[in-house]
């Protein structure tokens, strides 16, 4: 059975490194102004987030000390700041 667990910790892994790579591109591409609009933190900050988050799942795996609040930090990217940047481009303040 480890031989089970050893691939799926994998697949999570390829999974999470995936998410924090698109996060991390959509942090660069979206603008400047838009972080400060919608009251986020600023781009850079989010840059660095999901930067330094998915190179601590590739350093350290998803379930460790480290990995699981790198996936915390990706997770709240792509479910809080990316809506609100996006429903400001597309001109929905309502988000």
């Amino acid at each position: 059975m480890p031989a089970f667990d050893n691939a799926l910790f994998e697949v999570l892994r390829f999974a999470v490194l995936a998410l924090g790579a698109w996060a991390t591109v959509d942090a660069i591409i979206r603008p400047a102004a838009g972080y400060v609009a919608t009251g986020k933190l600023t781009k850079p900050a989010w840059v660095a987030i999901t930067a330094i988050a998915t190179l601590v799942v590739w350093l350290s795996g998803v379930v460790s000390f480290l990995g699981l609040p790198a996936v915390v930090g990706i997770v709240v990217y792509l479910v809080d700041v990316r809506p609100a940047l996006r429903g400001l481009q597309s001109g929905n303040s309502s988000w």
